[in-house]
C-alpha cells in the first residue's frame, strides 16, 4: 500500500498511522497525519480530493449519529478514521464544522 500525503501540511502519512476523513457520498477523501490538521483545513474550506476509503469501518450504531451534536445522519455524513496501527477508530459527523469543533474540543478525549 503506497503512502499518502497529509492534506494540511504534506507529510507523508503511511498506511497504519494518521486520520482519513471522507465524504462518502460525494467520493472525497483527506488524509491527515495529526488530528490538529483537520481544523485549519476546515476552517479554510474543506479542500478534497476524489477518492473513497481504502477499508471501510465496521458499521456501529455509533456512526448513525454525529459524534458532536448526536443528529441522526444519513449517508451524507462526514467520517473521520483514525488508523492506529492495525486499528481503524471511525467516528461520524454531519458536517466538517461539526468534525471541526470536535476536533478543536480534543475529539474523543476532551
Amino acid at each position: 500500500m503506497s503512502t499518502l500525503r497529509c492534506t494540511w501540511c504534506g507529510v507523508d502519512v503511511g498506511p497504519d498511522e494518521g486520520y482519513r476523513a471522507a465524504e462518502q457520498a460525494g467520493e472525497r477523501l483527506a488524509t491527515f497525519c495529526r488530528l490538529e490538521h483537520t481544523v485549519p483545513w476546515a476552517i479554510q474550506g474543506p479542500h478534497w480530493e476524489a477518492g473513497t476509503l481504502a477499508e471501510q469501518p465496521r458499521e456501529e450504531p455509533a456512526l448513525s449519529e454525529c459524534a458532536h451534536c448526536g443528529a441522526a445522519l444519513d449517508d451524507t455524513r462526514v467520517l473521520l478514521v483514525h488508523h492506529r496501527g492495525e486499528y481503524r477508530i471511525a467516528d461520524a459527523f454531519c458536517t466538517t464544522d461539526h468534525l471541526r469543533a470536535w476536533a478543536s474540543a480534543g475529539g474523543r478525549w476532551r
